[in-house]
């Protein structure tokens, strides 16, 4: 993956899950892919990748809630946008010495499919182990929950880190939709999880290059964090 200027790649990694665990519609959560991308656009090259590849679905119930945020319009009208999730890479295809960092957005579906997905523990441990960015906001640390450093230890063990709370789960009724509380899952692996004073409110955790937002609203905020290590 060769460009002639000096800009950073950077892996938006996308889920493939449509569903939740009880058949809701899941996918991935589109201000949190459309806000940072349009943030790191100007000193990035963005490529998109998923566990099954091309069009990983995005979450119809995003679409509907942010059908009048400019960059969301511009995000699911930008033909350049379309043509990277259309053409979004397989997991499997990723090499992770190509990229500068690694980007996960939230959604129910990163919660569902990523955990588990062996390529993308290995992207994720590899890019960490090679101490590059990694940045996950709220349910997308759940992608990071197993990556591992060099020792073979949890990424997240010993750091601060956050990510969707068990609170604003339960408010979402959706503590059954997913295979774990995110926040118990992050404390279980060792993880010092800190979150903002009231729910849905912004809080972003930056401990070296592992970045995490907890909900919606810590995105332009991680976006911004990501942009100052890349820099």
């Amino acid at each position: 993956m060769t460009h002639q200027d000096n800009k950073k790649q950077i892996l938006f990694i996308l889920t493939s899950a449509s569903k939740t665990l009880l058949d809701k519609p899941a996918g991935w959560w589109l201000p949190e892919a459309a806000w940072p991308y349009y943030t790191l656009l100007p000193l990035c090259h963005i490529t998109f990748a998923a566990p099954l590849g091309p069009n990983p679905p995005v979450s119809q119930e995003a679409v509907a809630k942010f059908k009048d945020d400019e960059d969301c319009v511009k995000f699911l009208a930008d033909p350049t946008v379309q043509e990277k999730l259309n053409t979004a890479l397989k997991l499997s295809e990723v090499n992770p010495e190509d990229y500068d960092a690694v980007f996960y957005p939230g959604g129910y579906g990163p919660a569902i499919d990523l955990p588990t997905d062996e390529a993308n523990i290995r992207i994720a441990s590899e890019l960490f182990r090679a101490k590059k960015p990694v940045a996950a906001v709220c349910h997308g640390p759940a992608a990071i929950v197993n990556a591992t450093d060099a020792e073979g230890q949890p990424i997240v063990k010993g750091r601060t880190v956050t990510g969707l709370s068990n609170a604003e789960e339960i408010i979402d009724k959706m503590t059954k939709d997913v295979p774990f509380l995110l926040e118990d899952k992050l404390v279980e692996k060792g993880g010092n999880y800190v979150k903002a004073e009231k729910p849905f409110e912004a809080k972003v955790a930056v401990d070296g290059h592992l970045i995490t937002g907890q909900n919606p609203a810590s995105t332009r905020g991680l976006a911004e964090e990501l942009v100052k290590l890349l820099s």
